[in-house]
């Protein structure tokens, strides 16, 4: 057995360092729309009525149910047999994006539905309407009990940014695939790209544990 090559991994470094920059680029743009989209979504299930529940459950229940490679596949290589084309960066942050804003929907309903009915009533009487009770009232408050949750989806979405390699999107697998066949040692550059997700995830997760704790504290 040869032993781990440091010195090509040494030489090989920068270039995964830099896709690693295209990894937190694509989990950040993917955690922002999904979130406008999760929201949206999230409202519209909640509302009264039927005919948007109804576009919002299938929603959630589409990019759910099925597996992220597949809605990569079909927005990359489908998409354009109907005469709809996007880049690889265009397909990889919808395809993140519109997925994780299916997860993210059900997580901020279900923090919103968290909150005592009474404070809707106490908005009510006050003169808001729905959206401004929403907005000003119920939101703020279910915001803390969001935290662990979407820092979860945030850890969840960084991992799954290694799909994207697939529609050749040059992100941090992708460019471990491109340096492994260029050196012959496979080993060696997928064991460093998965460490450097190992230090991603650890380092966030640390991130959110400290956001939670303030948020605690400041109650």
């Amino acid at each position: 057995m040869n032993n781990f090559d440091f010195d090509i991994v040494i030489s090989r470094l920068p270039i995964l360092l830099n896709a690693t920059l295209k990894t937190i680029e694509l989990t950040l743009m993917a955690i922002f729309l999904g979130t406008i989209i999760g929201l949206f979504v999230a409202l519209i299930k909640i509302s009264q009525k039927k005919p948007l529940v109804l576009i919002g459950t299938m929603y959630t229940w589409i990019f759910r149910g099925m597996p992220l490679l597949v809605q990569l596949f079909i927005i990359y290589y489908g998409l354009p047999s109907i005469g709809i084309e996007f880049t690889a960066h265009q397909a990889a942050v919808m395809g993140l994006s519109l997925c994780g804003g299916a997860y993210i929907a059900e997580i901020i309903r279900a923090g919103i539905q968290s909150i005592d009915k009474g404070q809707m009533e106490a908005a009510y009487s006050l003169g808001m309407s729905w959206q401004q009770a929403m907005f000003r009232v119920i939101i703020p408050q279910s915001f803390k009990r969001l935290i662990p949750p979407m820092g979860n989806e945030f850890i969840t979405l960084l991992k799954d940014t290694s799909l994207v390699a697939v529609i050749s999107m040059v992100e941090l697998l992708r460019a471990a695939q491109t340096q492994a066949s260029a050196t012959f040692k496979p080993f060696e550059m997928y064991m460093t790209a998965g460490v450097i997700y190992l230090l991603l995830t650890t380092i966030f997760t640390i991130i959110f544990k400290k956001i939670e704790e303030r948020l605690a504290l400041s109650e």
